[in-house]
């Protein structure tokens, strides 16, 4: 993709459907006149009448304790520089966006048309009152010392510029575990820094309180190495002057144990890496371009440990794995400030879950077979769901301990599920699956790429790296909408009727009577049916010219259905393959089946499809809570309708005892789980999050899923083909662009899956031959 359609993409993307990245939404009901007059005059004076007894009762009755302020003047944006407040307020967005998701922190950006240091302060003191907390954002230094400093002193809410502490608290977890791993010991090593800005000083601060000695640091900014006869330093710089003779990076770097970078890229040679110590340490976290890129530093050193500030590689020291969860700790004890224990609490939080063992959704998100504490894994992934209820409790208990919490939390249990339930609302499953796709990206065929929603999701799996697309359609139609979208890739385009196709086809189209003869279909009829792209691109899969397609947006499921089971088939042991889809709902990931398949399934056809789900639901990393759904609770009713879902429960308890499964119940009842456990305490689902329904008949799942989808505006993943021999899946007529990428995620991970099987039953058979 160039540079201009990029650029494109992105302003697209802030100004379409609504300009902006955020917005406000109610939380109180308003249908009525009763709660407009609550919500507003006359009942709104009864809270102001608390608040103005005491003020505490601000967190009592509005979002104070919620709503943390992102603020800045645009002085020192990402690498853009000094670009002004309007034109940083789509970072600062951003910045609220990623607040909200990873830590359901509501946000308001504030960008400030001042320059000067006191008029900024006065600006932010005076509208304090309004936030539970303030990030200061891309300020630039000297001046950003100073604005923090004094705002912490004058302010009685959190207040952290996370473009200094976000970084050093991140990259100090790094470093005591690279430390632990190469057996060094923290008060002993030489640090070598590049970089004196904001972030750099306030890591090497941080490394000093961690243990690290000032006469063992040597900090060097653009003019060379900050030492005590140089007259064009801050005091913030001065605190790490070395008072020595000047030396350049290179000498320094000999003999070094630890590089620090954040400052530009290319700047460290192969040389430089093998002058230092033994078990280097390397940070290289210099943006887009470090210091020395990753493939280089590990060829020149075997030994070495390396973060980057980059997610195509090992080790990503992320700030989104500190402030959003820094923030909800501190204003969750309504703490007056975030104090050094605070920090030291949040480095040493995410220091110690890299240590403990992974959860499966993550090494599945990851495409690793077990990521385990080591060289490659010495902070935990930006998207591993412990990190909502590891940190806030830490720096909350630190804000206890320390004296500045002003709501302490007594029952920390109940705490830490307040957390998790905080992530329920979020998009993270998606991203997990973007994610693993992209660690082992497949071949996908896409059988109508010449509809141009199609298209559009090819171009986006392409550029993101899920998958490699294989275009079927006319030539002419594709590339003149690829030109009209900015498409200038490379890709494979394929015309099932064009000439130079004949001999594919022929050969497609022989393999294909072959497979059919005896089902009625002559010679003739193959290559009739070989110029239709769905019998093309399912041919392409059989015969592995393909690793998965994706159809069905064209035309309806029946006609998108039958060429995959005439030519891919059911997996061996499978008699009725059937969908699932998953649902990202306010509550989490749901998943309905069958939704396209088996109009009315009797009782072991149903407990088949619940024990597909399962499995389905495993591939995902979600461990599956399944409720089997009726009009009827658990015998209340004998009707064979009811009473077909009570067989497919026994015969699950009875052959598949390790799946968590029961019913049959009512949907209101499986999903509401005080009300279960009141009414139905001896059901195994009882006590648990039902995350997973099966309902007993297509009619019901699929209305469902669809009443979800349009009445919430809920994102769905699906249809997804379970039990079919190879990744083939069929999309909702009319499926949106974002659908059809999703889809073609769950492609390549089910691609991969099917590998991995594929390969464990040639290991198998390896091994009872030998």
């Amino acid at each position: 993709m160039s540079k201009e359609s990029k650029r494109r993409e992105a302003l697209v993307y802030h100004a379409k459907p609504t300009p902006g990245k955020i917005k406000v939404v109610p939380t109180k009901k308003y249908s009525s006149q009763r709660d407009l007059s609550l919500a507003y005059s006359p009942g709104v004076a009864a809270p102001c009448i608390e608040i103005e007894k005491d003020k505490s009762n601000v967190y009592k009755y509005t979002t104070k304790g919620n709503l943390v302020a992102v603020i800045t003047n645009g002085t020192a944006v990402l690498g853009l520089g000094d670009i002004g407040p309007e034109a940083s307020k789509p970072v600062m967005e951003g910045k609220g966006l990623l607040f909200k998701i990873f830590a359901d922190l509501d946000c308001f950006d504030i960008e400030i048309d001042a320059t000067d240091v006191e008029e900024f302060i006065k600006t932010v003191k005076n509208i304090a009152p309004t936030f539970g907390g303030i990030n200061l954002e891309d300020i630039k230094a000297p001046e950003a010392f100073e604005i923090e400093r004094r705002l912490k002193e004058e302010l009685d809410i959190p207040v952290m510029h996370d473009d200094q502490h976000g970084t050093a608290i991140i990259s100090s977890a790094a470093l005591l575990n690279a430390l632990e791993i190469a057996g060094k010991k923290i008060e002993d090593v030489k640090i070598v820094v590049s970089g004196a800005g904001s972030a750099a000083i306030s890591c090497t601060k941080l490394y000093s309180k961690l243990g690290a000695r000032k006469e063992n640091i040597l900090m060097f900014d653009i003019d060379g190495l900050i030492t005590t006869s140089r007259t064009n330093l801050g005091a913030e710089q001065m605190e790490f002057a070395r008072d020595m003779d000047p030396i350049n990076l290179t000498e320094a770097m000999k003999g070094a144990d630890v590089f620090l970078g954040l400052s530009v890229g290319n700047l460290v040679s192969p040389d430089m890496l093998r002058s230092m110590n033994h078990d280097p340490i390397v940070f290289a976290m210099a943006n887009p371009n470090p210091e020395v890129e990753y493939d280089v530093a590990v060829a020149a050193r075997e030994d070495i440990i390396m973060a980057t500030g980059r997610s195509d590689h090992p080790n990503q020291v992320n700030n989104v794995l500190g402030f959003p969860f820094i923030f909800r700790g501190a204003m969750d004890v309504r703490a007056t400030k975030i104090n050094e224990e605070m920090k030291l609490a949040a480095c040493h939080a995410i220091a110690q879950l890299a240590k403990e063992p992974v959860p499966e959704q993550v090494n599945i998100a990851y495409g690793e077979t077990k990521l385990t504490f080591g060289k490659e894994y010495i902070i935990p992934k930006p998207f591993d769901p412990r990190l909502i209820a590891t940190i806030p409790p830490a720096v909350a208990r630190a804000a206890i301990e320390s004296g500045v919490a002003q709501e302490p939390i007594a029952d920390w249990d109940r705490y830490e599920d307040q957390l998790y339930s905080r992530m329920g609302s979020d998009n993270k499953l998606i991203r997990l699956v973007l994610n693993r796709a992209r660690t082992n990206p497949k071949r996908i065929v896409f059988a109508e790429a010449d509809n141009l929603d199609v298209l559009k999701a090819a171009q986006i799996v392409h550029e993101d790296g899920i998958a490699t697309p294989i275009l079927l359609g006319r030539s002419d139609v594709i590339e003149s909408l690829m030109e009209e979208i900015g498409w200038e890739d490379n890709v494979l385009i394929i015309d099932p009727k064009a000439d130079e196709e004949k001999p594919r086809r022929d050969r497609y189209a022989h393999e294909f009577w072959q497979m059919r003869a005896r089902k009625g279909v002559t010679e003739f009829d193959a290559g009739k049916y070989l110029r239709q792209r769905n019998y093309f691109a399912a041919m392409m899969v059989k015969l592995g010219d393909a690793d998965a397609l994706i159809t069905g947006v064209a035309q309806s499921y029946p006609k998108s259905v039958r060429p995959m089971m005439e030519i891919i088939g059911m997996s061996p042991g499978v008699q009725k393959v059937a969908t699932t889809n998953l649902m990202i709902t306010d509550r989490g990931p749901l998943f309905i089946s069958d939704t396209s398949i088996n109009i009315n399934p009797d009782a072991t056809e149903l407990a088949k499809i619940a024990q597909m789900t399962d499995r389905t639901a495993r591939m995902f990393g979600v461990d599956p809570v399944i409720a089997m759904i009726s009009y009827a609770n658990f015998g209340s009713s004998e009707h064979p309708h009811a009473t077909k879902v009570t067989d497919a429960v026994n015969y699950l308890h009875r052959y598949y005892p390790d799946i968590v499964v029961d019913g049959e119940i009512q949907t209101d009842f499986a999903l509401n789980s005080e009300m279960l456990k009141e009414k139905f305490p001896f059901s195994k689902l009882a006590g648990r999050k039902v995350n997973t329904l099966v309902f007993p008949n297509l009619e019901g799942a699929n209305s469902t899923y669809k009443l979800i989808k349009e009445l919430y505006k809920t994102d769905s993943i699906g249809p997804i083909m379970m039990g079919m021999q190879k990744p083939v899946h069929i999309l909702q007529l009319n499926a949106s662009v974002d659908e059809i990428v999703n889809m073609a995620a769950v492609a390549v991970i089910d691609a991969q899956q099917k590998e991995k099987y594929e390969l464990k039953r040639a290991q198998e058979g390896g091994l009872q031959q030998n």
